[in-house]
């Protein structure tokens, strides 16, 4: 099973082909991702990634409750005995 991630759009433009594309913050992280799937994404939206691509839109309240439990998930592994 493949996990798609929360990401903020803080860019958009346009590749040699014409694809839109976007430079994402994942709580972060900077990465690229094709906005072609979600043409209606601008800046500042939140979309769901997986593989590279932004697959749906998503409200920043959702994405916010993804990254806490992300958080959530990285601590209760942190305390796991080695």
């Amino acid at each position: 099973m493949c996990l798609g991630i929360p990401g903020r759009i803080v860019a958009i433009f346009k590749d040699d082909t014409g694809l839109a594309q976007g430079r994402l913050d994942f709580g972060g992280i900077f990465k690229p991702a094709c906005l072609a799937y979600v043409p209606e994404a601008k800046i500042g939206d939140y979309v769901i990634v997986h593989a590279g691509f932004a697959i749906s839109m998503v409200d920043p309240e959702e994405a916010a409750q993804v990254f806490k439990y992300l958080e959530e998930l990285d601590q209760a592994v942190a305390r796991e005995p080695q």
